[in-house]
């Protein structure tokens, strides 16, 4: 194969292949050390917010930063996190390229200080930094490192529970730190409560509790680990209240997220659907959206995974169209 061909290859699949094959470090006593997807989802994470905008990756403040609250949340007990360390073995994996300061001719760096004086700056494959400035494939590659290197030691919900519950409480610690600081003159930071990676284990935990349905139609298609028909899609939009407790959550396939995000349906008190009165339809191979009326949704088994009335209200005032 041609080095054209190859480059012609480097799309989408084949990133989200090279996340889930990762080379990682592991050991049978302390399992698997997840350096590489954390710093991964860290750069994604600044990419999507706006701090990184070039393809070139430094060892700034906001990068540590995002990497050890990330590490803090999602890091192995049996490891030492240090940004140091995948920031450099990355590289073996084929589309991080590392270029290093003109006099640098030392070992590798074991401390952040020394990474900064060996290191001027990372970039990703130019295709693959292109890849995620679009949100949709953005989302996608998080899915695949999240499903691949965190899920599958957290298949029980309670675990998975556990991770978007430890992100909240971290950002709800950094709002508190945010609202006593003076917010003049300040330089683009990274968020938590904005977090892109946060609202991947959102959404993995809410299609997890509406075993992989849509409360809606009760459609239920997967293919891959990390590919399904439905999302976990927020009742109060997350953009407006950073809210990713689950019960602001409910599962949807993506005709009918698209249409309750527009306002096309809403859920009364009693978790039953209501359909706005205007639709026009033709629905030959399906159950049209206007006979889902006063149809009760489906539902979690736990009560208290429950859609939330509070924002099922929201959304009737605020965005369901009559």
């Amino acid at each position: 194969m041609t080095t054209a061909q190859e480059s012609v290859n480097k799309n989408l699949a084949y990133y989200c292949k090279c996340f889930a094959n990762l080379n990682v470090h592991s050991t049978r006593e302390r399992g698997e050390a997840h350096y590489k997807p954390i710093l991964l989802l860290s750069i994604i994470d600044l990419i999507a917010q706006g701090i990184i905008n070039e393809n070139k990756i430094y060892v700034s403040d906001n990068l540590i930063k995002t990497f050890n609250n990330y590490w803090n949340v999602l890091g192995s007990e049996s490891y030492k996190g240090g940004l140091y360390y995948p920031f450099i073995h990355l590289r073996r994996d084929g589309f991080w390229h590392i270029t290093y300061q003109p006099a640098f001719d030392g070992p590798k760096p074991k401390t952040i200080n020394k990474l900064r004086e060996a290191v001027e700056y990372a970039n990703l494959d130019s295709e693959l930094f292109n890849i995620l400035a679009e949100p949709n494939s953005r989302a996608e590659l998080i899915d695949t490192l999240v499903a691949v290197w965190f899920s599958s030691n957290r298949k029980a919900i309670e675990e998975i529970l556990e991770v978007n519950q430890n992100f909240i409480n971290v950002a709800e610690e950094e709002t508190e730190i945010l609202e006593e600081a003076d917010d003049l003159d300040r330089e683009p930071r990274f968020y938590l409560r904005k977090s892109a990676v946060r609202n991947a284990f959102f959404r993995k935990a809410v299609v997890h509790i509406y075993d992989y349905k849509c409360a809606f139609c009760r459609l239920k298609v997967r293919r891959t680990l990390n590919q399904n028909i439905v999302d976990g899609s927020h009742i109060k939009p997350f953009s407006q209240f950073y809210d990713n407790q689950i019960n602001n959550g409910i599962s949807l396939c993506k005709n009918h997220h698209w249409a309750f995000d527009q306002g096309w349906f809403a859920i009364d008190d009693d978790y039953r659907i209501i359909v706005a009165s205007d639709l026009e339809e033709e629905s030959p191979n399906a159950k049209p959206m206007k006979d889902f009326q006063s149809e009760t949704i489906l539902l979690p088994t736990s009560e208290r995974y429950l859609p939330r009335l509070e924002s099922l209200h929201w959304h009737r005032v605020n965005v369901f169209r009559a």
